[in-house]
């Protein structure tokens, strides 16, 4: 079965830095598959992608080893077992805030005995090998997001449920969620707080810490401990990358635009 690039970075304790994929084009998927990223996520939460846009993305990346990840739109067997069996080497599953929706998660990510995803691994046979389904239980990649105020009281719980490799973070609903405003960063004790208390978690029940942010907050995180790190997003590198060109040709431009956060 083919390595996947995040688990090896993994197992070497090295931080995996990540590249967050909202546009759909399976063009600057395959730019960015080209870039050094360790993993690039596909989001069908957030991101203005359908499944047949995420399937060609999916096979742009395919050159390179970047591994391929997609956020599911919810914890739904349904959607999760079609996107691992279109060849993405893990799900990062939302708005996960109790031990029973980790289970829940983890079921629909694993074949029987262990779980409950059915068989029909169309394009992942071709993509990852012959010998996916010898493999695909041990490898695939079972990511629970954590964040809301509700999940990190219960992180230990979470993060306790056997099959869960890797807990992200979103910054920008925990922040909500604590009566903050969103954001992938928040200086308050209640956010910073929390951070710590997912990290332990983590550290405790030999679970990877993975957060969301962006270039700014990405070495701060790798600094903390977190071991999967997005440091980008392909609409944030296209506005900023407009900005610069702008910024250099018409001096005095404004240049502040922020492409959103997510």
């Amino acid at each position: 079965m083919r390595e996947i690039r995040l688990r090896r970075k993994w197992e070497n304790g090295e931080p995996a830095v990540g590249c967050w994929l909202t546009l759909p084009s399976s063009f600057s998927a395959e730019v960015l598959a080209h870039a050094g990223f360790d993993w690039l996520c596909v989001d069908l939460q957030h991101g203005l992608i359908d499944y047949a846009q995420m399937v060609g993305m999916l096979q742009a990346m395919s050159s390179q080893d970047a591994t391929p990840l997609v956020r599911v739109p919810w914890n739904e067997p349904g959607i999760i077992g079609k996107c691992l069996d279109a060849g993405a080497a893990g799900v990062i599953v939302p708005m996960v805030n109790s031990r029973e929706e980790a289970e829940a998660a983890v079921r629909a990510c694993r074949y029987a005995p262990v779980g409950a995803r059915s068989y029909g691994p169309l394009r992942a046979r071709y993509s990852a090998g012959s010998d996916y389904f010898a493999n695909a239980n041990s490898t695939i990649c079972c990511i629970v997001m954590v964040e809301t105020a509700q999940a990190v009281d219960d992180v230990d719980s979470i993060v306790s449920v056997p099959g869960v490799d890797a807990v992200y973070v979103g910054p920008a609903d925990l922040s909500l969620t604590l009566g903050l405003q969103p954001g992938p960063d928040n200086p308050d004790e209640s956010f910073t707080s929390a951070i710590g208390r997912i990290l332990e978690a983590c550290s405790c029940h030999g679970v990877v810490p993975g957060i969301a942010g962006n270039s700014t907050t990405a070495p701060k995180r790798i600094a903390q401990g977190f071991l999967m790190v997005e440091a980008a997003s392909d609409s944030g590198l296209l506005v900023a990358g407009a900005a610069g060109v702008l910024g250099e040709v018409r001096p005095g431009t404004d240049t502040t635009a922020q492409a959103p956060y997510l």
